[in-house]
């Protein structure tokens, strides 16, 4: 029997905007799929043979022969093409199961182009979905109802990933994951509904062998979480006995960059940056959007705010580590002077790097529910929920008005910037 796993591709923002490639000075960065794949190859037991297809890279194979499982995996932005895909391989007498962030979140919209759907975590639910395939009885829905112990997870399979680099295709840097589930609450994040509120920790061991298989393949890695494993004190206390353990082994840099909000740079102590930077830390993934400080500093009207976000950025540099910013722009909050604001703050915080990004209210998240309550949602392709495009009816400006006000941001810092084109402050390449 053989599955084959797919990734199916989706535009990113350089490819809605072309234009944005004339404006910022550096490569386009192209990262690798999402760790899902790479879990559930490696929970396939060996009676199984399989492979793997990015659909960004290559042709999926519907043709091919002997493929008894077509497994493809989307969020938001790919599922348009996921299912298309789904469609196509079905034609063709493929059994075909979905899962991902899309499919557990609008299930309703996926089953009628899959035998399958996998709701949430799909570890547990694994050996039964390859075990009905094989008996060609596989059912509507399969859904975890127990929240998967990540110390039984096997190493992920991102060999998978790696056979596919070539001239398109060099990441700069492949997810680790540390943890699963999340106690916070954004507007924009399904995480806690798809893995629980509670945090679960992956094993030291387990997060130390996914940074040993990248470092054995001269990789980098990049924590998966953007805040969430700062988020307590036992979280810290965890997250600290990782960052010891790696800084005993050499502090090498090995880790690309963390993700952080601004509110969790100022209340982290400084002991704690030091010990980032002993393990080799030099970069922040610095969210912004979700949080109380960047969704009040940009609006004119709150100057604590302001402040409290100058001082985020100062206090990373003064730590010695690189705050990577980006900015969101489409919350209620923001009106049409925002754009220009958020350019004054990062010159006089001296932001170096910045990506941007439209607020886009994702199936199955608070804002998405408010706004379907609202008739706020504009259309539903999907394929243009990608952080770049208006898919709502913003509330201070006309979703023209936005759009525009997107892509000046982008062109307007890295205006000055043009010049240091191949310079080693854009070493790190954008994600656009």
């Amino acid at each position: 029997m053989k599955v084959r796993f797919i990734y199916a591709k989706f535009n990113r923002h350089a490819e809605d905007h072309p234009e944005l490639r004339e404006h910022v000075p550096c490569n386009e960065y192209f990262g690798p799929p999402s760790l899902g794949i790479a879990m559930l190859a490696a929970s396939t037991p060996s009676t199984w043979e399989l492979d793997f297809k990015d659909d960004r890279l290559e042709d999926v194979g519907l043709d091919d022969p002997g493929i008894d499982l077509v497994a493809i995996s989307c969020f938001t932005p790919s599922s348009i093409r996921a299912m298309h895909l789904a469609d196509e391989f079905r034609k063709r007498g493929k059994q075909v199961v979905m899962g991902g962030i899309f499919p557990s979140m609008m299930p309703d919209v996926v089953a009628p182009h899959c035998d399958a759907v996998v709701i949430g975590e799909a570890e547990g639910v694994w050996p039964q979905v390859l075990a009905d395939a094989a008996a060609r009885k596989l059912k509507p829905v399969y859904r975890e109802e127990t929240p998967f112990d990540p110390a039984l997870l096997p190493l992920p399979r991102v060999d998978l990933y790696m056979e596919k680099e070539g001239r398109l295709y060099c990441p700069d840097d492949y997810p680790v994951q540390v943890s699963r589930g999340c106690p916070l609450s954004c507007i924009a994040c399904v995480l806690p509904d798809v893995m629980g509120r509670k945090m679960r920790h992956m094993p030291l061991s387990h997060t130390l062998g996914q940074i040993d298989q990248l470092k054995a393949r001269g990789k980098l890695g990049s924590f998966t979480e953007d805040t969430s494993f700062f988020f307590g004190s036992g979280t810290q206390r965890r997250f600290g006995e990782l960052l010891d353990a790696m800084a005993a082994r050499g502090g090498d840099a090995c880790i690309s960059y963390i993700g952080i909000s601004m509110p969790m740079i100022l209340a982290t102590p400084e002991p704690f940056f030091a010990r980032m930077r002993a393990a080799g830390i030099k970069m922040f993934y610095l969210v912004g959007g979700f949080d109380p400080i960047t969704q009040n500093a940009f609006s004119g009207k709150d100057d604590k705010a302001y402040q409290r976000a100058v001082d985020s950025i100062r206090k990373a540099f003064d730590q010695g580590i690189e705050p990577y910013t980006s900015f969101l722009v489409g919350n209620d909050g923001d009106d049409e002077g925002v754009f220009d604001r958020m350019l004054e703050f990062s010159n006089h915080a001296r932001v170096h790097k910045a990506e941007f990004a439209v607020s886009t209210p994702y199936p199955g998240t608070p804002l998405w529910k408010r706004f379907v309550a609202e008739d706020r949602i504009l259309h539903r392709d999907f394929s243009r929920y990608n952080d770049a495009n208006v898919v709502f009816k913003p509330a201070q400006m006309s979703p023209e008005r936005l759009q525009e006000g997107y892509l000046h941001l982008w062109r307007e810092f890295y205006r000055p910037r043009q010049g240091l084109r191949g310079e080693g402050l854009f070493e790190r390449t954008i994600q656009f």
